[in-house]
């Protein structure tokens, strides 16, 4: 679960660091790298013993046509919702987009899992997601607070921007009970099966799902898929970079999912901590807040400590009945 929280939290340094490379092609090479990520780690780490039932192939074989479609779908309406909630960002701002699609994802997600799969103390569990989400907030607000002392304004809220965020935040809480179901009952499939199977689905949606964005972009001229092999060698790299990245991530909340005494809503919640590690990333590395003033400097200080408590409260969830 920590493992997946700082690879969640992470790989968005690579879009960063990418800035020159618009994010509807940026994508593109990220799910490329994502899928290759499950691929590599499903035929080795999952086929570590060939003959065993739970092997790769083996599981895959045995695998019902309503898992297997539970976890292409999770892989589409992951696709869909991220990009969304990364359009939006693009046009209302982190300080309103961001909170919106990633609180509701994380509530949202939460429950649908725990229905889904109840396993572990649910009052920890729920308390948690709540601090987390405020802790989402603070961010929020700190963000907001320090463009404006920066002069640059406060981001600007669109109903469009709005609608897109909420929409983002949907998919990113639906994809995960998708999984969980794929995951249960006859025929279910192992972690790194549905991490192959999840990656095919998202992979493959991307490409509909980023052309729909090119050709009627929500900001900036349009795009065509030209663009997108006309680009240098290493723009491609970083976003297949960034695939990578999150791709461990995510098959380590789902093996981490897979334990019946942690179980979908407490690996999910804990890796939504990714919100914290992005922050971490923000503030000390990129220096988003540099000469930020004394109330900014206490919003974040709050943030933090409301994320420790949470995730705390969440990591305590399987273990205290």
């Amino acid at each position: 679960m920590l493992l997946s929280m700082v690879c969640w939290g992470s790989w968005a340094n690579t879009q960063k660091a990418d800035a020159g490379w618009r994010f509807e092609l940026f994508y593109l090479d990220y799910n490329l790298g994502l899928l290759a990520c499950a691929a590599v780690l499903g035929l080795t780490f999952g086929n570590l013993h060939p003959g065993a039932p739970d092997s790769f192939f083996a599981n895959l074989s045995s695998a019902s046509p309503r898992s297997l479609l539970e976890a292409l779908a999770g892989g589409v309406v992951f696709t869909i919702g991220n990009l969304l909630l990364v359009a939006a960002i693009s046009i209302a701002g982190m300080a309103v987009a961001f909170p919106v699609g990633s609180g509701l994802g994380l509530v949202l997600g939460a429950v649908l899992n725990y229905l889904v799969a109840p396993s572990g103390n649910p009052v920890l569990i729920f308390s948690g997601i709540a601090l987390v989400c405020a802790a989402i907030a603070l961010d929020a607000l700190a963000y907001r607070d320090h463009a404006k002392t920066a002069g640059a304004g406060a981001s600007t809220s669109t109903a469009k921007g709005l609608i897109l965020s909420i929409f983002g935040g949907i998919g990113a809480g639906l994809f995960y009970p998708l999984i969980a179901k794929s995951l249960t009952g006859a025929g279910h499939l192992n972690a790194y099966t549905v991490n192959v199977v999840f990656g095919l689905g998202a992979a493959v949606s991307a490409i509909p799902v980023a052309y729909v964005f090119m050709r009627w972009p929500v900001a900036g001229a349009q795009l065509r898929l030209h663009d997108y092999f006309a680009g240098r060698v290493s723009l491609h790299a970083w976003g297949v970079f960034g695939g990578l990245v999150w791709g461990v991530g995510t098959l380590a909340n789902f093996v981490a999912s897979s334990v019946p005494m942690i179980g979908p809503a407490t690996s999910f919640s804990m890796g939504e901590g990714n919100t914290m590690i992005s922050a971490l990333w923000g503030v000390f590395v990129w220096r988003e807040f540099s000469g930020a003033t004394r109330g900014t400097r206490l919003l974040l200080a709050l943030m933090f400590f409301a994320f420790l408590l949470g995730l705390t409260s969440i990591a305590l969830a399987p273990v205290v009945r």
